[in-house]
């Protein structure tokens, strides 16, 4: 269990109070249980004959505090039937077992009512800090993860830890109190008998306990297979397109077939190991009462006890009271197991590094009201594990200028431009903007300088006004709908039923391709960044549309540092600068005109196009 402890220290201490009342209340029920149990003996010894000693009251200093109490109890139970007679005090013993019953269930219920408030918000915080730590980790620690899997982690994993550690919490402090107080009373009772009994229950326990690990280890290969499920149903929905094109509907159900096929398996392992618990722990109890009460019984009969026969039922009916509070300890155990399993997968991501950090507060350094500064490329190189992309790049961004990058697919031109706002590290050399390295500065200040306009464009499913305003806080209507206006949207937008107000669907869906992309455009206008970075902005439009737009970003480029990747040459043709990129290397910059006249790999480019 020291795993489950090591996760309560990790995420209990805003709930310390909770914890606190919790444990009172199940105090409170468990000594509240040992006094219903209680009333038991007179009723036994005393209405029904068992019993014909006389009591007189007891002073503290006649006897020990327990002798006195007990003593006590049963003169005043005595001299109730003496006045009241049997019936009459049988009643009112009915009648305190009905009060202590009300207030053990109270105190029951007011232990549960503070526990849920501290399970709950256990997996709120566990929830908030994968998706806050999802949003912090680096593009490059996705790209070595299944986006499913780690979907699975987020909600399975998530909801795993909620039906199993955190539904058994309760559990786990609440039976302990109850074990430990009717072992204490055991003890006053007779310790003789409870010494034996401490003897058997660590034995059940090394059983259970081996089942347990099983169990946690079958539970991680079986959350880990659910993320590949996961991942499976994800390719599916995004890939639809293709496999219905292609006619590979049975090829996928088959794969899929086989992946759940397994997760079957591993899921029925799981199961049925948990099932073992509740059957394993009711034989193993009782075995433990049969043991107990053939030797409580032989102690009594061979006269090696003191013990009374009603005070041992009271006896075996406290032993009994720990074996339904051990068996749900017991199924917390396995539950906890497959719990931690979870757990584990999740810390994949909690743990995970990330190597792009911010700098120390006091060397942090920033550009301040910078409209458009200057960019350099020293020396830099960039590797996807073993495999360099990018070889002792150097380049001069001047500010204001308007820089292209084209080459062949896989040349590393958004690998390039993806090193600037440092979604990715390089490996050697260093990038400066204004002179400034920008590992010397915030992330989030560097970034703030920079609009993005990607080759997909990535929407979220929400309104278009939301969209447009996604990197601005607080824009106004009137700001919104003038950059819709520069990205040439706002006749689309005009046309929807709700106008900015019309939810786009599941990554834009609703939408034409080109109508997306001028979304994402006009989202870039209204940050109004110092650097852009286009990576085939005007890629999915019409001809009609890119001219518009074209003409939209040319005006926002003005004035502006902006970076370029292109595949359509005719859309960079007026560029300040165009760098030729083969196999990670510039191997030709210059004009249009100049790069032209070379005969080289631009030139080459150049009349696969039919660009004149």
């Amino acid at each position: 269990m020291k795993d489950f402890f090591a996760l309560l220290r990790r995420f209990l201490p805003p709930y310390k109070k909770y914890l606190v009342l919790n444990v009172i209340f199940n105090i409170l029920s468990a000594f509240l249980t040992l006094f219903s149990f209680a009333l038991i003996i007179p009723i036994l010894e005393m209405l029904f004959k068992v019993n014909e000693v006389h009591y007189a009251y007891m002073s503290l200093a006649d006897g020990s505090f327990k002798d006195v109490l007990v003593n006590n109890f049963y003169y005043y139970v005595q001299s109730a039937i003496q006045s009241m007679g049997a019936s009459a005090t049988l009643a009112l013993l009915a009648g305190a077992l009905i009060v202590m019953t009300a207030l053990k269930t109270g105190t029951s219920y007011l232990a549960s009512y503070y526990i849920i408030p501290l399970r709950s918000g256990v997996v709120r915080d566990i929830r908030n800090m994968v998706y806050d730590k999802i949003t912090r980790l680096p593009i490059g620690f996705f790209t070595n993860e299944r986006k499913g899997d780690v979907m699975a982690r987020m909600t399975g994993d998530v909801a795993e830890i909620e039906s199993s550690v955190m539904a058994s919490i309760d559990m786990m402090f609440k039976n302990p109190v109850m074990i430990v107080v009717c072992l204490a009373m055991m003890v006053a009772v007779s310790w003789q008998l409870t010494l034996f009994v401490l003897v058997l229950l660590p034995i059940a326990g090394y059983f259970m306990g081996k089942v347990g690990k099983r169990l946690k280890r079958t539970s991680f290969e079986a959350q880990t297979q659910w993320g590949v499920l996961m991942s499976n149903i994800e390719e599916t929905l995004g890939g639809l397109r293709i496999i219905k094109a292609f006619t590979a509907e049975d090829k996928v159900r088959r794969r899929f077939g086989r992946e759940n096929e397994e997760f079957y398996r591993l899921a029925n392992r799981v199961q049925r190991r948990q099932q073992l618990a509740h059957p394993m722990s009711e034989f193993l109890g009782t075995v433990a009462i049969a043991i107990v009460l053939w030797f409580g019984g032989s102690l009594i009969l061979g006269g090696y006890s003191s013990l009374t026969a009603a005070a041992f039922i009271y006896y075996m009916i406290i032993f009994y009271s720990i074996i339904n509070p051990a068996k749900d300890l017991s199924k917390a155990a396995y539950a906890i197991q497959k719990g931690l399993a979870s757990m584990q997968r999740i810390d994949v991501i909690l743990n995970a590094e990330n190597p792009i950090k911010d700098p120390h507060p006091d060397k942090a350094k920033s550009l301040v009201g910078v409209s458009s500064p200057s960019i350099r490329f020293e020396n830099v190189s960039f590797s996807y594990g073993d495999n360099e992309v990018l070889h002792d790049i150097t380049l001069d961004i001047p500010a204001g200028a308007t820089v292209a990058l084209v080459g062949q697919s896989g040349s590393g031109k958004s690998t390039l431009a993806d090193l600037v706002p440092r979604f990715r590290d390089v490996d050697s050399g260093r990038i400066t903007i204004d002179g400034i390295d920008i590992r010397d500065m915030r992330i989030h200040d560097l970034r703030s300088l920079m609009g993005n306009v990607n080759q997909e464009a990535i929407l979220f499913n929400d309104t278009i006004r939301y969209n447009i305003a996604f990197g601005v806080d607080n824009a106004s209507d009137d700001d919104i709908e003038k950059a819709a206006r520069i990205a040439n949207a706002t006749g689309f937008i005009e046309q929807t039923e709700q106008g900015y107000q019309t939810n786009i669907g599941d990554r834009g869906c609703r939408l034409s391709g080109g109508q997306r992309q001028r979304l994402s455009i006009a989202r870039a206008i209204l940050k109004n960044p110092a650097i852009l970075i286009l990576d085939e902005a005007t890629s999915a439009l019409d001809s009609e549309s890119e001219h518009l737009v074209q003409q939209a970003l040319d005006r926002l480029m003005a004035d502006r540092t902006t970076l370029v990747i292109a595949h359509r040459l005719s859309t960079i043709r007026n560029a300040d600068l165009i760098c030729v990129l083969h196999e990670g290397r510039i191997v030709e910059r210059g004009s249009h005109e100049d790069l032209i006249s070379l005969n080289g790999y631009y030139k080459r480019l150049v009349d696969m196009q039919n660009m004149n």
